[in-house]
C-alpha cells in the first residue's frame, strides 16, 4: 500500500481547547530559538487509546499532535501584521511536521506545542521556515529523550 505524505493542518490538529492550552502553559516545558518561544506538553497514551488530557478517543493520527500559534500585540499593533506572521508560522509548520508526527504516532504519545513569536520585526518567510525546522528538530530530540526516560 502506497501512503503518500499529506501536508495538511486540519481542525483536529489545532490547539483550541482552553483547558489544554492552560495545561500546556502551566505544566509544559519551554525553550527558545529566536524568534520563537516554544512551550510543549508531552503525555504518553495508554493502550486503550484514550487521551489522558481531555478524555477523548483518538480517531486518527492527527489527534496525537496539536499546535497553537500566537504573536504579541506588544510589538505588532496592527492585526494585519500579526495575522501575516501567524500565517507564515502555520505554513512552515504544516510543511515540516510530518517527521514529528510519525515519531509521535509510533511512540503512542500526545504532544501539544505552542509557538509564541517573540521577535519585534516583521520577518520574511524563509527565516520563519528555517527557525521552524530547528524548533521541530529540538522537539523531536526532547520527545525521544523523554520517552526513553519514561521506559
Amino acid at each position: 500500500m502506497n501512503t503518500s505524505q499529506r501536508y495538511t493542518l486540519g481542525k483536529t490538529e489545532r490547539l483550541k481547547s482552553r483547558k489544554l492550552i492552560e495545561q500546556v502553559f502551566k505544566q509544559g516545558k519551554a525553550f527558545s530559538i529566536f524568534p520563537f518561544r516554544v512551550i510543549y506538553l508531552l503525555k504518553v497514551l495508554d493502550t486503550n487509546a484514550v487521551l489522558p488530557i481531555t478524555n477523548q478517543s483518538i480517531r486518527n493520527t492527527s489527534d496525537h499532535l496539536q499546535t497553537g500559534f500566537t504573536v504579541s500585540t506588544k510589538y505588532f499593533k496592527k492585526a494585519v501584521d500579526r495575522n501575516r506572521i501567524k500565517r507564515f508560522m502555520r505554513e512552515a509548520y504544516r510543511l515540516q511536521k510530518n517527521e514529528l508526527q510519525k515519531i509521535v504516532v509510533e511512540k503512542n504519545i500526545h504532544l501539544a506545542i505552542f509557538f509564541v513569536y517573540t521577535g519585534n520585526e516583521l520577518p520574511d518567510y524563509t527565516t520563519i521556515f528555517d527557525k521552524t525546522a530547528a524548533v521541530l528538530k529540538r522537539v523531536q530530540k526532547n520527545c525521544n529523550e523523554q520517552t526513553k526516560a519514561d521506559s
